[in-house]
């Protein structure tokens, strides 16, 4: 890039006045080294370059073959790397300081004329020093930066490994984070790089296996340098790592056989609506004859969208050979390369959690796909059924959370759940309407504020008014009743009437209701009409008797 001010502002150019060069050298070979690189390193009047208090300079070594021998250095040594400093601004304070001082050094160079080199190891703006000057002086100076090849490019050409693919995504993760954090991210995205391991490698090993991902970790080792080393990260001696490496997560997509052609994805038998296929069930054998551990995870994806699903639910859909679910849910989920969808209807849930349990008992891994949260009347009950029965019982199956669609309507109508409350299913499909009257009646008298699931559908008319009526024994005509339907979607609507406005037809399947208690508020907001906002809130705090 090229910064250049405008006539009249400070620091405009002028015959007086040198230039600045931020160069990136690559990752460690020499020969990696951009021509536009070579040149502007051989025509600078200053090389300057960054390093820790041993005075060694990788950027300078890596560059020096382009050096003429005539050329002014400013070593720039860091008063501090990761050991402790009694700066009174503490570490931070201690390198605010050094990058001022180290850019005076430079601008008194460039102010007399002299153009000005600033090496960085791998890309000058990716973790790198320079960036801490150019913030300081490119507004001050015309400035470019020639861009360098990336320790991440440097790692993935060595390990011979694609990193992303169609439409994967790559996360670049330093290894400084907290563990809990570096585990969230890992188990978030398709492939990672994480940087700036040494000191963090346990903690960044711990995390890949947290979240099930440490068999497909690779470990690169001063890449393109010598005693460059590369393998499997989890064979790899946490006292021998440098902070020269770098974890990989490559590409998930399906690799190449012996003959460079891809392999070919297995065919998805429809899921039967009554018994389970007899011998249509591929099996999880890889490339080699191996046969991998399957599992089942069952997946909350939350009401709507991929703004709703959590990290853990995002790595396990990623990582999975096998996808079954209700059709409408699957659809939510991106197409990846390589993974088997297996769609069915709304209806077969016994089938459907069978089948994914013989699907990992043939060593695939099987995510079972569910909306909202899977615990909540959807998919890991009838899962777990399943795996609680032979020949399923030693099959692993797992429950990742997800946003149900009570907790969801709450957020858009305020907090009408911000005291006790009560989750009851309208639906009698799989329980008789005297037992819903019976709860619904328990929990109206125990003041509890109510969040109905299943209200109505095509078939199912009668139970929204039926509830209703029951409930206006107990609450008063003006209770707020939150209507929330499609939430996060792209139909959504919330709005709030009165219980006894409550009109069945207004109420399908997708809608979701929240009836307050006898201590709900109900309040318009910001003015009437257009202009003003209902929140529907119940206060924490219940009154003495």
């Amino acid at each position: 890039m090229t910064n250049r001010q405008e006539p009249g502002r400070e620091g405009r150019e002028s015959p007086e006045t040198g230039r600045l060069y931020g160069v990136g050298v690559g990752p460690g070979d020499p020969s990696l080294i951009t021509v536009r690189a070579a040149e502007l390193i051989g025509q600078a009047d200053v090389i300057a370059y960054h390093c820790a208090r041993h005075g060694r300079s990788h950027a300078r070594a890596i560059a020096e073959r382009y050096l003429t021998g005539h050329q002014l250095e400013e070593r720039l040594m860091y008063p501090v790397t990761v050991e402790t400093t009694e700066h009174p601004g503490g570490y931070r304070g201690a390198l605010d300081d050094f990058y001022q001082e180290a850019s005076e050094r430079l601008a008194a160079h460039l102010d007399a004329g002299r153009t000005v080199v600033v090496l960085a190891e791998g890309d000058p703006l990716f973790y790198g020093s320079y960036q801490h000057m150019h913030k300081r002086l490119a507004h001050r100076y015309p400035t470019e930066v020639v861009p360098g090849v990336t320790s991440i490019s440097a790692a993935a050409a060595r390990l011979g490994t694609p990193l992303v693919e169609a439409e994967e995504v790559l996360t670049v993760i330093p290894g400084t984070l907290p563990e809990e954090e570096l585990a969230a991210r890992l188990a978030a995205t398709d492939s990672a790089v994480v940087m700036k391991l040494g000191r963090t490698f346990p903690a960044v090993r711990r995390a890949l296996e947290r979240v099930g991902r440490l068999a497909e970790a690779r470990y690169v080792e001063r890449a393109t340098m010598d005693g460059e080393r590369t393998g499997l990260l989890a064979e790899i001696d946490a006292d021998s790592v440098p902070y020269f490496s770098v974890a990989v997560l490559p590409s998930r997509v399906a690799a190449l056989d012996s003959d460079g052609r891809p392999f070919e994805a297995l065919a998805a038998p429809e899921l039967p609506d009554g018994e389970l296929p007899d011998g249509e069930i591929p099996d999880g054998e890889l490339p080699g004859g191996e046969r991998p551990v399957g599992e089942v995870v069952v997946v909350g994806t939350g009401p709507a969208g991929p703004l709703w699903l959590t990290p853990e639910a995002r790595g396990a859909l990623a990582g999975a050979t096998d996808l079954v679910g209700y059709t409408t849910y699957l659809d939510r989920v991106p197409v990846r390369a390589g993974q088997v969808r297996h769609g069915s209807d709304n209806k077969v849930e016994g089938v459907r959690a069978e089948f994914a349990l013989e699907l990992a008992r043939r060593g695939r891994r099987v995510a079972v796909v569910s909306s909202g949260d899977p615990g909540v009347f959807a998919m890991a009950t009838a899962v777990l059924e399943a795996a609680c029965e032979d020949p399923y019982r030693d099959v692993p199956v797992r429950v990742l959370p997800g946003m149900t669609a009570a907790h969801a309507a709450a957020s858009r109508a305020g907090a009408p759940l911000g005291h006790d409350y009560a989750v009851i299913s309208l639906s009698d499909r799989l329980k008789p309407w005297e037992v819903i009257a019976r709860r619904l009646r328990a929990a109206a008298e125990a003041d509890l504020v109510l969040a109905l699931y299943n209200p109505g559908s095509k078939s199912r008319t009668t139970q929204v008014g039926s509830a209703r009526d029951l409930l206006l024994e107990y609450r008063d005509p003006a209770t707020p009743v939150v209507l929330a339907r499609d939430v996060g979607g792209p139909t959504e609507r919330v709005r709030t009437v009165a219980l006894a406005e409550l009109d069945p037809a207004d109420v399908d399947m997708r809608t979701l209701l929240l009836i307050g208690s006898t201590q709900t508020q109900w309040v318009r907001r910001g003015g009437d009409g257009a202009n003003g906002t209902d929140v529907v809130w119940t206060p924490r705090r219940y009154p003495e008797s």
